[in-house]
């Protein structure tokens, strides 16, 4: 066997060093934001089993779901994973983010629990009551009240984020609050007495998946990076799949990526893949698409064809009575279908 010249092998060896650094160079960044919540944790999946080896996925964890919003309206995060209310108040404050696909209706992982010694809704009038203002966890909270005969002018909502609402909890300042998993159980392993007044599991809650999680995009990232917006959608139902495929070792990256305990993790997501009662349910993308009207049939446990849009609704009408939005605006100008959409094509071709 001849040896190439040393010249030669160094070319060649620098021209291999060159088109590597060119590929790795062509991965597209993308920025991604969650909070510490294991059902938006299938980002994690997504990088650590380079699911996307053409998109450089920089995750950020940033509690504060509001400060998200406030990247993507200035051009420095271009996908977050949130609450799936947000959309009727951006459309109404003119904010460029628009919710892109509903992920996962919660399945008994929110409960509104009671302090020692409250047994109804009508004790808590003049008393405070620890909820996401702006969020789901505000509107469950106020249908509640509504439900047993109180006012949401009759109590007094407090603004916490989940570690701040524990602390709240057992530190006596709220008598009520509204929390998902692990936090939930964190406050009745702290306050046995402490008492579940109603969860997304029960009949009537499930069925309108008001409660649930989405992923949103800023508008100019779509606009500009269209194909690399349907390439995020595809990354992340590409993570859920591999999570339905393999629980344990799904869980285990989640639970490394927020520094959560497994067990914790497992709270919300379970441990088969499947459909978790007392958690959520993870939706896959056909499962997504239906909820989003793109694709016939209807999505699990009553849900129906196309939910979004009495979602937006229901949403619209508590943000107008919480003063959140000023008018009530169509879907389209806080929802965009496109990245989960092409993606579905891609699918089916």
């Amino acid at each position: 066997m001849k040896l190439l010249p040393r010249s030669l092998a160094r070319c060649m060896l620098a021209c291999a060093l060159a088109f590597c650094t060119v590929f790795a160079s062509a991965a597209e960044k993308v920025n991604v934001s969650l909070f510490s919540w294991p059902g938006y944790g299938f980002w994690f999946i997504a990088k650590e089993k380079n699911l996307a080896p053409d998109l450089d996925l920089n995750i950020s964890i940033i509690e504060d779901p509001y400060e998200s919003f406030s990247l993507m309206t200035a051009g420095t995060l271009d996908v977050t994973s949130s609450t799936v209310e947000y959309g009727p108040i951006a459309a109404d404050k003119g904010v460029p983010v628009k919710l892109v696909t509903y992920t996962n209706p919660s399945y008994g992982t929110d409960k509104i629990i009671l302090a020692p010694g409250v047994t109804s809704a009508e004790q808590l009038k003049g008393k405070s009551l620890a909820v996401l203002e702006g969020g789901l966890t505000q509107i469950f909270m106020g249908i509640w009240l509504e439900q047993n005969g109180v006012s949401i002018n009759d109590v007094k909502f407090v603004n916490l984020i989940m570690d701040d609402a524990v602390g709240a909890m057992v530190g006596g300042t709220v008598a009520a609050g509204e929390y998902w998993e692990p936090f939930g159980g964190h406050v009745l392993e702290a306050m046995p007495k402490a008492t579940v007044a109603a969860i997304s599991s029960d009949p009537g809650w499930i069925e309108t998946a008001l409660l649930g999680d989405g992923m949103y995009m800023a508008t100019p990232f779509m606009e500009k990076r269209p194909e690399v917006a349907a390439k995020v959608m595809k990354a992340y139902f590409d993570a859920v799949a591999y999570w339905k495929a393999h629980p344990a070792e799904g869980n285990k990256i989640i639970a490394d990526g927020l520094k959560f305990d497994v067990a914790d993790v497992e709270k919300v997501l379970g441990t088969t893949g499947e459909i978790y009662k007392g958690g959520i349910v993870v939706f896959d993308s056909e499962q997504a698409g239906r909820f989003m009207g793109l694709l016939p049939g209807d999505p699990p446990l009553g849900m129906h064809n196309n939910q979004i849009q009495a979602h937006w609704k229901t949403t619209t009408d508590w943000w107008l009575k919480f003063g959140q939005v000023k008018a009530a605006h169509p879907m389209e100008a806080g929802v965009d279908l496109t990245p989960l959409g092409t993606m579905l094509a891609a699918q089916a071709r």
